[in-house]
């Protein structure tokens, strides 16, 4: 069953209000809106946390803690069900980018277990899982880990 061949049961739905059609309508004048104010005008309303004008809360209280976001490493995950695609026995960061495993962009390559493993690959990534190391050096391959692919590429420019 999708949602188009749901059936639509009677009374589920209503037509939507047609407001400012005329006072015959009984959503006329102000549209249901009330008389004068912020909450009558279009776009009208304050946001969330807003207090009046008041110190909010928020600003009140002392930032505390630490906080990993900004210095977080984040990689890409490729499968090793997914190196089949590749063409040759060599795993780097470009040709996982010919092959459309990854993006091109700084995060850096990690290499899990998840797939059966064909032929020996050479693999050059910044991270391998336990499993697909052994995996990929009972099928005879090798495993070159490197660092951030980052920070290679910015010293190779340099």
């Amino acid at each position: 069953m999708n949602l188009e061949n749901i059936p639509t049961i009677k009374g589920a739905t209503h037509p939507t209000k047609r407001l400012g059609r005329g006072e015959g309508s009984g959503h006329g004048k102000t549209a249901g809106r009330g008389h004068n104010g912020q909450k009558s005008r279009s776009g009208g309303g304050i946001r969330i946390g807003f207090e009046g004008g008041q110190m909010p809360l928020y600003r009140k209280l002392p930032c505390r803690g630490f906080n990993n976001f900004n210095f977080k490493v984040s990689y890409q995950l490729v499968n090793l069900g997914q190196l089949a695609k590749l063409e040759g026995d060599v795993v780097s960061r470009e040709a996982l980018i010919a092959a459309g495993l990854i993006r091109d962009n700084k995060q850096g390559v990690k290499l899990l277990g998840d797939g059966e493993v064909s032929k020996a690959y050479t693999v050059t990534v910044c991270k391998v899982s336990a499993t697909a190391k052994s995996a990929i050096e009972a099928a005879g391959g090798k495993i070159v880990e490197t660092a951030s692919s980052a920070a290679a590429e910015t010293k190779d420019e340099a």
